[in-house]
């Protein structure tokens, strides 16, 4: 990944203290796997912002290497790579997603 894509991922993870990357956007999500993180999520009452990976093939590509996680959707918070979409459906069932948001979020 060459430097202006890292740059680009590093300010998108810093423009929100909950940023997903994922297929569509939150108001239309474009896959399942998508649309599983963006209901967790609304159903915590969190805000959280996103990013559409299939409108930038660049970013696409480079937040797999970023993460080296292979798969979208990436959620990040305050800066660390929490997850795609079965880590966050397990830590949602567990109720250590709600936790570890109230606690990233309160700060």
């Amino acid at each position: 990944m060459d430097a202006s894509t890292r740059q680009r991922i590093d300010a998108l993870i810093s423009a929100s203290p909950v940023m997903v990357f994922m297929k569509g956007n939150k108001l239309m999500p474009q896959c399942g796997f998508s649309n599983n993180v963006v209901q967790i999520l609304q159903s915590l009452g969190v805000p959280f912002e996103t990013f559409d990976v299939l409108s930038d093939m660049e970013i696409r590509q480079g937040i797999k290497e970023f993460s080296d996680w292979p798969t979208i959707p990436q959620v990040y918070v305050k800066g660390e790579f929490l997850g795609g979409s079965d880590i966050l459906i397990e830590m949602y069932n567990s109720g250590e997603l709600r936790e570890k948001l109230e606690v990233a979020l309160a700060s």
